[in-house]
């Protein structure tokens, strides 16, 4: 009985044997190199964090491909402070120039009449405005002082008065007439007259233009004047300077 069962585990063993022989190449390939095969892998460098299909990965947005942030109702984009205005520019023809001109300087009035004739010697002014670049409005005052003429009397003459004013603005000489509406005063006081008339001032002139703030002016009116209950024929010349701001 116990040669019969040595006999059996003998032929168990024999079997066991046989087969753990041809199981060796599948065990083999079953111990194999596996973190070579992940290294020789095309994907081993492929990240955790992205796909195995490149082409289904968008792009990752950087900071200046992102869109501006949308504004808040209500609320307006902050505006560029502006720039100051610059200087009139100092061009030939339809320029933008100053508007304004104040005149100083020195004059000759030719007084006639039937009770004397003077020549005074004064100070004329005038302040203009321009509207445009060839209509202005006017405002202008003369004086003239004569010598002696009879017992120890001088003459002293005030005209004064605003008008229109029309100019050809160009680069640097710039004509121009005017017609003055106002009055007039003079000294001495005559017996039976009044020191006062009315006076109306025709004429025109010329400036020069040095630069763009300051001109040389020359004039020319004719001035009429109604002193003794008669009419008076003036002549007046100017020259003087001139202001633009």
């Amino acid at each position: 009985m116990k040669s019969q069962l040595i006999a059996v585990f003998l032929v168990l063993g024999a079997g066991c044997a046989a087969r753990a022989q041809q199981a060796i190449p599948d065990g083999q390939d079953v111990n194999r190199n596996v973190a070579a095969e992940f290294s020789a892998s095309p994907t081993a460098t492929t990240s955790w964090f992205e796909p195995a299909d490149a082409s289904g990965l968008a792009a990752v947005p950087s900071f200046a491909s992102l869109p501006a942030a949308p504004s808040l109702p209500g609320s307006a984009a902050p505006e560029a402070s502006p720039s100051p205005a610059p200087d009139p520019k100092f061009i030939l023809g339809g320029r933008d120039d100053y508007r304004w001109q104040l005149a100083v300087g020195a004059d000759w009035i030719r007084f006639r009449s039937s009770i004397f004739d003077a020549s005074a010697v004064g100070v004329n002014a005038s302040v203009t405005y321009f509207t445009n670049e060839w209509f202005g409005i006017e405002g202008s005052a003369s004086t003239g002082f004569a010598p002696e003429i009879f017992n120890k009397e001088h003459v002293k003459l005030l005209v004064y008065g605003a008008g229109p004013k029309i100019a050809w603005r160009e680069r640097k000489w710039e004509p121009w007439v005017h017609v003055i509406l106002g009055g007039s005063h003079e000294q001495p006081q005559t017996a039976g007259h009044s020191k006062n008339s009315y006076a109306i001032e025709a004429g025109g002139g010329a400036d020069y233009r040095f630069n763009p703030r300051f001109s040389g002016r020359l004039e020319a009116d004719w001035v009429r004047t109604g002193f003794f209950s008669q009419s008076q024929n003036n002549f007046q010349l100017m020259g003087g300077v001139v202001f633009h701001f």
